[in-house]
């Protein structure tokens, strides 16, 4: 069953606005998505009537706000089949996947271990490993990408080994929005004795993720990717890794006990049960009720048919740039493969004066490296735009896109 596009834009205050006198067609959605209104009457609502802080009172406000904010743990954590003691509210998927790395990384990686990363990845999945790596004389290795920007799963086989303690890979890709097969790579992870962070930036916003069928230990993702704020997003942890991970932040709410002994000069320090371990200081609590509005704004569309729609706008996207003699498009060209994202080159342009000219007719895409210059290099480009799909998007506007395509080309 198709979406109904009309209903749902309708929710989105922001489409009412026009860009140089042009109706707004956003193609940026890899990057962020916009926010419904039920998302942001969710923020308004906290502080005009629960605003207080959390776990800290037994006041009714600040029980009130206290209830919210771990509801929305309780309805994110449904969301992708996991338990709330799971669920680390975090700032986004960059938080997360540092967290990871310093809370885990620091304590259990030794001189010589490898960690295996990819070349498709975003920055924020090759950083932080980097940073560790060198702390602690680890090795980063990276698995090689096919012809047609793809994981090289043969690859990744013969980069694994027994020294290999963590797997970090993105599930979709944020240049191509190719798909990768997690469940497959986890089983290879698994097998050697390795375990496995999903960046999931790009896929839970798009499609359904089970991360018990996926069979994962960590999933890093972000609220404002899938109609929520900015500064709010989730690290899902297996229960069973918490016992090897120190906290990432020291502060107030994630001890339990802290004692001085002014004659030993010593401290003693009971951390807080996860996940409130993991958080420190007062966090994003209007974020999270609005993350969790997305979600259920989400749920009542269902995953499935929010995947579907991308891939019929992928598909029919794919056919109409045929006509366009001057583009070339990166990354596997089955709308199958994908989620709802197209990069790609038009000749004797840079992909910045090709962003710069769609604007003035409203349509608004990326250009640039997109935070993933490792794949660029392989490739030898210097820079490519991207068109990126969701909900709200339509046929009609992926007209217009081509067209002012065909007027970049002609000029």
């Amino acid at each position: 069953m198709s979406l109904n596009t009309s209903k749902i834009r309708a929710d989105f205050p922001i489409f009412q606005r026009r860009i140089n006198n042009n109706p707004l067609i956003y193609f940026d959605n890899a990057a962020t998505t916009q926010k419904p209104r039920q998302v942001i009457e969710s923020i308004k609502n906290f502080y005009e009537k629960h605003n207080a802080n959390v776990h800290r009172a037994v006041y009714s406000l600040s029980q009130e706000a206290t209830e919210l904010y771990e509801n929305a743990r309780k309805q994110i954590a449904k969301f992708i089949n996991s338990n709330p003691s799971e669920i680390i509210f975090i700032r986004g998927t960059t938080e997360a996947i540092n967290l990871i790395a310093y809370s885990w990384g620091l304590n259990n990686l030794k001189q010589d271990d490898e960690i295996l990363v990819s070349e498709l990845e975003h920055h924020s999945n090759i950083i932080p490993w980097e940073i560790i790596s060198k702390r602690n004389r680890a090795n980063t290795k990276y698995t090689k990408i096919t012809d047609d920007g793809t994981l090289d799963l043969e690859d990744l086989k013969d980069k694994i080994s027994k020294k290999t303690k963590i797997m970090s890979i993105s599930h979709v890709s944020n240049v191509t929005g190719i798909i990768n097969d997690i469940k497959k790579i986890s089983k290879i992870a698994h097998e050697n004795n390795s375990l496995i962070l999903v960046d999931g930036a790009q896929s839970v916003p798009h499609m359904k993720v089970d991360v018990e069928e996926l069979d994962i230990d960590f999933l890093a993702f972000s609220g404002h990717k899938m109609l929520g704020p900015t500064g709010i997003g989730v690290l899902y942890c297996k229960n069973n890794h918490y016992e090897n991970m120190d906290p990432f932040h020291g502060g107030g709410e994630m001890i339990k006990d802290v004692n001085f002994n002014t004659k030993t000069q010593k401290s003693e320090i009971v951390w807080n049960s996860p996940p409130w371990k993991f958080e420190a200081g007062t966090p994003n609590i209007a974020g999270s009720i609005a993350f969790m509005e997305a979600v259920k704004y989400l749920d009542r569309i269902g995953m499935d048919r929010v995947l579907n729609h991308e891939k019929v706008l992928t598909e029919y996207a794919f056919n109409r740039l045929k006509d366009c003699k001057k583009t070339t498009i990166y990354g596997p060209l089955d709308p199958s493969l994908k989620c709802g994202i197209i990069s790609f080159n038009v000749t004797g342009l840079s992909s910045h004066d090709v962003a710069l000219f769609a604007d003035n007719f409203g349509i608004m895409i990326r250009s640039g490296y997109h935070c993933a210059q490792p794949f660029h290099k392989v490739f030898d480009l210097k820079s490519s735009a991207r068109a990126s799909f969701y909900i709200y998007n339509t046929i009609e506007e992926i007209d217009r896109f081509v067209e002012v395509l065909k007027e970049i080309e002609h000029f």
